[in-house]
C-alpha cells in the first residue's frame, strides 16, 4: 500500500502501528499516555512520521507535534531530515525556530533533550528558556493542541524532562523505545520483534559466542575476541562478495569505561593484524576521543571495518552494514544495554538473503554481567516526581548526627586481626595450611593458578531472551600477573566496599592472611603469587561476604570514642518520590508531609511491605499531624552516626518522621519482616543501627522503634534487639505507638 502522504511504502507491521497510534490519539475518553515498545530496527522513525502525516489529514490539522531525541548521535536532527525526505510535504523545525516563530499548526518541532535538560548547558538561557514558555503559552492561547512524542523515551525519565513535557500540557504523550514495559496507567502495545524479522528489516537470530567450546583456556580475553570476530568478519565480507553485493561488514568493539591500557592493547591487536587508523581500516568514536571517523562510515562500502566505542552509540545510531560486536570486560562492573545489541540486527539491505550467515548477527563476549545488564538497562515501571511540603512541616527541626571525617575507625592491624579471628571461627582453621585450604575448599572456595569464568552462548530469536538464557560455558585463564593485576584490582575495590579502609591496605590484610611470604602472623594459607591472584579474583563475592559480616558483628555503640558532628534538619521544602504509576484506586494520604502524596508512592513497587503497611496504618489515624519518608543517603536528609565492627563512623537513614497532634515526636525505621517462617531482613548492620538508634532517641528524649511486618501486621521493637519476631520484646505496633 502506498500512502499518499509520504514516499516510501510501509510494511504492514508498521501500517498496523500507525493505526493504533491514530486510534489510540483520535478516541473520546482515551489515556494520555501512549507507550509503544519497538524493536531496534523495526523503522519507529518512519512509523512516526506516517503517523503525524496521518493525524494532521485525518484527525486534527490544528495540533503541533512535539519530537523529542535524546542528545547523543544527533538524533532530532537525522529524525528532522527523515521528516522531509518522506513527508517533504510536511513543516518542520528545530527548537530554535520555534523559539523565534512560535509552534504553528501542522507543525512537527524536533527537540535535543540536552538543549533544554542538561545542567549547565547554555543553548538555552534562562530567558530564552522563559521565552519557550511563553511560545507554549501563545500557542495555547490560540486553541491549538499539542502531542508529544518522546523517542527512546527510556534515556530521559527525569524530574527535568518531566517538568518540559508537562508545560506543553500535551493532549496526548507517545512514548516509544525499544525497551519499554507495560504500564497499566498508560496504553500500551508492542510491536513483535518476530514481525519485525518477518518484514527482512532485521537478522533472523542473534549468535552470542559462535565457536567457543566449554573448558575453554584462554590467555587474553581481547586476543581471542578479535581472533573470533575477524574471521567471522571475513567469512560475512567473502560470502557478500560471492553474491555480488558491495558490502563491507563492520565489526563494533564496546570497551569498559576508564581502561585506557585496554583500548591501547586492541589497537596493537588490530595493527598485528594489519588493520590502522593509517589504512583507514580502524575508526574510534569515544565522548573522549573520535579518530578517522569518515563522513560515510554508515554507507554499504565504507572502509573502517573495526569500530572503537564505549557507550556513544548505543542509541539513535544507524549503521546497517554492523553485524558483529566484541564487548569486552574488564574487572566484570560494566552493565550491557539492549540498544547496543540492537546496533548489529538490522539487514543492510532490508532483506534476508535466506543465508545464515548473512541472516544472522554475532556477538562475541566474556563479561559475566552480560544478562543482569540487560535486564538493568531496561525500563523501570516506576515514575520520578516532585512534591512540594506542606506549610505545618516547615517550620519542624530536629537534630541530626553526621560523621567525624578525622576519625578512621580501627587501624589495619586491628582489622586484620577481627578479619582472622571471624575466618578462624566461621570454617573451623587452625595453623595447618593444607588443612586450611582443604576446609576453605569444602565451603564453596575455589583455589588453583586459572582465573574460571563464564562464557554465554547460543542463538537468539528474540533480543530480549538473552537476559533470560541459562547456556554457559567455562573459560580458564591461566593467571599472568602483568595482564590480570588490574583485574585483581578491580576485586580488592570491591572488597574494600564492605568496610571503608583504602585498597592498599585491604591488599596488604589479604596478602598477610592467605599469600605465602611475610610475616606468619595471622597467616591462613600459603598461596604463590599466581595463585593469589587468582584466590582473589575467584572468590571475589565470598570474600566479599566475609568482610560484611565482620563489619556486622556488635559495635558497642555506648563506646564511641569521638562524638558525632551535630546539624539542624529541617524537613525539605520539595523532594522527588518514585511513583508507580499503575496503581489502581488511588487515594491521596491525607497525613503525609507533602502535597499530592498518594497511594501510588506507597506501592510494592516503590516500598518494601513493612513501609507500605505502616503507611496505611498512619492515613487510617486521626491523632497523626504529619508523616515524613526521610531520604535513603543525602546531606538533606535525617541522619544518625553508628559505628560497625571496625569502629568506622556510618550513617543511618531512619525511614519515617511522625509528628502526632499532641506535639509527640516519633521516629520510625521499618525493616523486612518474616513471611512463611523466612527471615526478609537483609541488613546485616541492623544490631548496629538499632542500639545507636536506641542511644540517640534516649538522648533527644524521642519516641522511637523499629518496625517489621509478619503475617500482614506490624510488630515494633523499642527495648532490647531481637532479630527473631517471635522474642518478646516484637510487639503488636497498635499497643505501643
Amino acid at each position: 500500500m502506498v500512502n499518499p502522504g509520504l514516499t516510501i511504502n510501509l510494511f504492514d507491521f508498521q501500517e498496523q502501528a500507525v493505526i493504533k497510534l491514530l486510534d489510540l490519539t483520535s478516541k473520546l475518553g482515551g489515556k494520555q499516555t501512549i507507550v509503544m515498545k519497538a524493536p531496534t530496527g523495526s523503522g519507529k522513525t518512519i512509523i512516526l512520521i506516517d503517523y503525524v502525516d496521518k493525524y494532521l489529514t485525518n484527525v486534527s490539522s490544528n495540533t503541533a507535534f512535539i519530537w523529542l531525541c535524546p542528545g547523543k548521535g544527533n538524533l532530532e536532527e537525522q529524525s528532522r531530515e527523515k521528516m522531509r525526505k518522506f513527508a517533504p510535504g510536511r513543516t518542520t523545525q528545530n527548537l530554535f525556530d520555534a523559539l523565534l516563530n512560535g509552534f504553528a499548526p501542522g507543525s512537527t518541532t524536533f527537540i535535543n533533550w540536552e538543549l533544554v535538560t542538561k545542567k549547565g548547558n547554555t543553548a538555552i538561557r534562562d530567558s530564552e528558556r522563559k521565552n519557550m514558555f511563553d511560545r507554549i503559552a501563545d500557542a495555547h492561547r490560540s486553541g491549538m493542541e499539542f502531542i508529544v512524542i518522546i523517542d527512546e523515551e527510556h534515556s530521559n525519565n527525569t524530574a527535568k524532562a518531566k517538568a518540559i513535557i508537562d508545560a506543553f500540557a500535551a493532549k496526548h504523550i507517545v512514548r516509544i523505545s525499544a525497551t519499554a514495559l507495560e504500564n497499566k496507567r498508560y496504553e500500551y502495545f508492542e510491536i513483535d520483534e518476530v514481525d519485525v524479522i518477518g518484514a527482512g528489516l532485521i537478522t533472523k537470530a542473534l549468535y552470542v559466542n559462535e565457536g567457543i567450546e566449554d573448558n575453554l583456556e584462554i590467555t587474553d580475553d581481547y586476543d581471542y575476541l578479535l581472533d573470533l570476530a575477524d574471521t567471522k568478519r571475513k567469512a560475512i565480507a567473502a560470502r557478500y562478495q560471492s553474491i555480488g553485493k558491495n558490502i563491507r561488514p563492520l565489526v563494533l568493539i564496546q570497551f569498559p569505561n576508564g581502561q585506557p591500557e585496554t583500548i591501547i592493547a586492541v589497537e596493537k591487536k588490530l595493527e598485528a593484524m594489519g588493520y590502522t587508523y593509517d589504512n583507514g581500516m580502524v575508526s574510534k568514536w569515544m565522548s573522549e576521543d573520535k579518530k578517522d571517523l569518515p563522513d560515510n562510515l554508515t554507507d554499504n562500502d565504507a572502509v573502517p571495518v573495526f569500530l572503537l566505542m564505549k557507550q556513544a552509540i548505543s542509541t539513535g545510531w544507524d549503521c546497517s552494514r554492523a553485524k558483529i560486536l566484541v564487548k569486552l570486560r574488564e574487572g566484570m562492573s560494566e552493565s550491557f544495554e539492549i540498544q547496543t545489541i540492537g546496533r548489529i540486527r538490522r539487514m543492510p539491505e532490508a532483506v534476508h538473503y535466506e543465508d545464515d550467515l548473512l541472516d544472522f548477527c554475532y556477538v562475541y563476549t566474556f563479561d559475566e554481567k552480560y544478562k543482569a545488564g540487560l535486564l538493568a538497562g531496561m525500563d523501570k515501571a516506576y515514575e520520578t516526581r516532585r512534591l512540594f511540603l506542606r506549610s505545618k512541616c516547615k517550620t519542624f527541626t530536629l537534630e541530626k548526627e553526621i560523621r567525624d571525617q578525622d576519625f578512621d575507625g580501627l587501624g589495619e592491624r586491628e582489622v586484620l586481626y577481627k578479619v582472622y579471628d571471624a575466618l578462624v571461627k566461621k570454617h573451623k582453621l587452625g595453623t595447618d595450611k593444607a588443612n586450611n585450604k582443604m576446609r576453605m575448599q569444602a565451603d564453596g572456595y575455589r583455589f588453583g593458578n586459572e582465573i574460571i569464568g563464564h562464557a554465554l552462548y547460543g542463538q537468539y530469536i528474540r533480543t530480549d531472551k538473552v537476559a533470560e538464557s541459562t547456556t554457559y560455558y567455562t573459560t580458564r585463564k591461566r593467571v599472568d600477573t602483568h595482564k590480570h593485576g588490574m583485574e585483581m584490582l578491580h576485586c580488592v575495590d570491591s572488597i574494600k566496599s564492605t568496610i571503608g579502609m583504602p585498597t592498599n591496605k585491604v591488599k596488604t590484610i589479604l596478602e598477610r592472611l592467605f599469600r605465602r611470604g611475610g610475616t606468619t602472623t595471622k597467616k591462613l594459607l600459603l598461596l604463590d603469587t599466581a595463585e593469589f591472584y587468582a584466590f582473589i579474583i575467584n572468590n571475589e563475592h565470598l570474600l566479599k561476604e566475609e568482610f560484611r559480616e565482620v563489619t556486622a558483628d556488635m559495635a558497642v555503640q555506648m563506646s564511641m570514642l569521638l562524638h558525632p558532628k551535630k546539624s539542624t534538619f529541617h524537613i525539605p521544602e520539595q523532594d522527588f518520590f518514585k511513583y508507580d504509576p499503575g496503581v489502581k484506586n488511588e487515594v491521596e494520604y491525607l497525613s503525609n508531609a507533602y502535597h499530592e502524596y498518594t497511594s501510588g508512592y506507597a506501592t510494592s513497587l516503590v516500598r518494601s511491605t513493612s513501609e507500605m503497611l505502616f503507611e496505611q496504618h498512619c492515613e487510617s489515624r486521626s491523632d497523626i499531624e504529619w508523616v515524613y519518608k526521610n531520604g535513603d543517603t543525602g546531606q538533606q536528609y535525617f541522619s544518625i552516626v553508628y559505628i560497625d565492627a571496625l569502629q568506622h563512623q556510618c550513617l543511618f537513614y531512619a525511614d519515617y518522621i511522625v509528628m502526632m497532634k499532641d506535639g509527640t515526636v516519633w521516629v520510625i525505621e521499618t525493616k523486612g519482616g518474616e513471611c512463611h517462617g523466612q527471615d526478609k531482613n537483609i541488613d546485616k548492620q541492623i544490631e548496629n543501627k538499632f542500639n545507636a538508634f536506641k542511644k540517640y532517641a534516649t538522648e533527644k528524649g524521642l519516641h522511637w522503634g523499629f518496625v517489621r511486618d509478619k503475617d500482614g501486621q506490624l510488630y515494633i521493637n523499642n527495648t532490647e534487639f531481637a532479630l527473631d519476631m517471635a522474642d518478646e520484646n516484637w510487639i503488636p505496633l497498635t499497643d505501643k505507638f
